[in-house]
């Protein structure tokens, strides 16, 4: 892979995230408010008298997710326009200094918004789409036509940012199997709806509300009582006698050492602070922005097999309880709205199973996959692919559109099952999507897709059980992310590079085939 050593240029004002102000933007759009002080601000001299103040909402800004409408990017131009998209990331990060700096022209005009943030955020939008059109018809390709009309970002009220709230399952994933049944994403058993940034003071002063303690959640919709909701685990797809039963368990730590960092290497390239979020590593040790295919191989592993050198990693869970972390005041962590207390999970399970349909074939060296979406606020739930429970209810309740609240006794379980039919041609594709997908609702991969090893983990976390009361949740916890995505849990997700020696993909492979358990 080559390098686009883009950075950011502007940094954040420092003081911003502790407020619960809500002004948080990111990859897909950006959340204004016109109330509350900051936290340096004194209730008085801040929105006391100013009439708006009282009425004002949170809105959501969102911003079409461009890198996954490019699904015919030449190999040529991917790097540039990896760049380019993350570019799309910078400017909507740029422009929440400015959100933080001008709360009073916005509380004394009701345009300034839309014509001094908004306007030139689609002009500046429309320059990035014009380069990446430029890009890909340089090196022969055809870009879609229908490329301008995304630059444009629309409002959208809080009340109807809760992505998914109402839906049954997860959605699909490219087509695929269903992930995510009956994920018990309805009102009543979400908790009390209630005010976003309902501004009661938290610990260490912070201010704490229904918001979040950062302001842009989670909330507490966002959260229900794992014993009020249905059982909703769909059943497996029934096995044929080609079926590989087999399974292999890689034991990779849970990032105890605290290798993070908030680079994405995969959808950003050479990108510093390409996720704007923090993410856990286990496996190999050497992943950043600027890894290549050669680092991965040296970059030793935290597996107990020394030839898995695969990439592990998923955003950072943080429990939102008035602490902080040393990341407060950096970017991709408090800056953005990625506040709170940094959870290693207490046991991390990987392993790799079979098809009930079919033999797997071997995966292939340095092959990317993300699973899951970190948009879906801005995107919806088609590629959502969350799944929470709580030990004891495993097999009983998958969650994608709420974090569930265990009872005492019960730890908080994070799962993923990643895609697992592949191409057989490529190790990547331009919107990391297309070159990997689910098998049907029968088990089978489609459109000359093969089966190879899927990849599942299981994540447990010892958590307090947050608490909802007149709308407002207490010690929330929630996943990193892009700001504007409000910290929803439809938007967790998982990526993975696959990076082995010694015959370990074969050994795999023949492992699930023949039935075998394996480590």
């Amino acid at each position: 892979m080559g390098r686009n050593t883009r950075k950011r240029r502007t940094p954040l004002a420092t003081k911003a995230i502790a407020a619960s102000a809500a002004l948080a933007l990111g990859g897909g759009g950006l959340i204004w408010a016109n109330f509350y002080a900051s936290a340096h601000e004194s209730n008085n001299d801040a929105w006391g008298n100013r009439t708006k103040a009282a009425n004002a909402q949170v809105a959501t800004v969102s911003c079409p997710d461009i890198g996954q409408k490019l699904t015919n990017v030449p190999r040529q131009a991917r790097t540039e326009v990896d760049g380019e998209l993350a570019n799309l990331d910078r400017q909507i990060t740029d422009a929440y200094q400015r959100l933080m700096t001008t709360r009073q022209a916005q509380a004394q005009d009701a345009s300034f918004v839309q014509n001094s943030i908004l306007q030139p955020l689609k002009d500046r939008r429309k320059a990035i789409i014009d380069r990446i059109k430029l890009e890909i018809t340089r090196v022969g390709g055809t870009s879609p036509s229908d490329l301008d009309a995304l630059a444009a970002c629309t409002g959208t009220p809080a009340n109807q940012t809760n992505t998914g709230g109402q839906q049954q399952n997860g959605g699909q994933n490219n087509g695929g199997q269903q992930q995510g049944n009956n994920n018990g994403g309805q009102q009543q058993n979400g908790g009390q709806q209630g005010n976003n940034n309902g501004g009661q003071q938290g610990n260490n002063g912070q201010q704490q509300g229904n918001g979040g303690q950062a302001g842009n959640g989670p909330v507490a919709a966002d959260f229900v009582d794992i014993t009020k909701v249905q059982p909703n685990v769909a059943a497996k797809p029934q096995q044929s006698g080609n079926a590989s039963t087999g399974s292999f368990t890689t034991r990779c730590g849970v990032n105890a050492n605290k290798n993070h960092n908030t680079d994405n290497v995969i959808v950003a390239p050479g990108v510093t602070n390409g996720a704007h979020h923090l993410h856990d590593y286990v496996g190999n040790q050497k992943v950043n922005a600027f890894s290549s295919n050669q680092t991965f191989l040296q970059g030793g592993t935290s597996c107990q097999n020394r030839n898995d050198l695969s990439a592990y990693y998923w955003p950072v869970v943080r429990v939102q309880d008035g602490t902080q972390d040393f990341d407060q005041n950096a970017d991709g962590g408090g800056k953005e709205g990625n506040v709170g207390k940094i959870l290693t999970p207490v046991q991390a399970q990987i392993k790799y199973v079979g098809s009930p349909t079919s033999k797997v074939v071997a995966m292939p060296q340095f092959l990317r996959i993300i699973t899951g979406d970190a948009k879906t606020t801005t995107n919806g739930l088609a590629n959502a692919n969350a799944h929470w429970s709580c030990t004891g209810f495993e097999n009983k309740v998958q969650l994608t559109t709420q974090y569930p609240i265990c009872p005492q006794g019960s730890n908080v379980v994070r799962t993923f099952a990643f895609q697992s039919c592949w191409d057989g041609q490529n190790i990547d594709s331009a919107n990391h999507r297309t070159h990997v997908a689910f098998a049907d609702a029968n088990g089978n991969c489609q459109n000359g897709f093969k089966a190879i090893p899927q990849l599942t983990m299981r994540l447990v976390y010892k958590i307090n059980p947050p608490t909802v009361q007149n709308g407002v949740v207490k010690n929330a916890y929630a996943v990193d992310g892009f700001p504007e995505q409000l910290h929803k849990p439809a938007t967790d997700h998982d990526d993975f590079i696959s990076v082995t020696t010694g015959g370990l993909a074969n050994k795999i492979a023949n492992c699930i085939n023949n039935g075998q358990r394996c480590q």
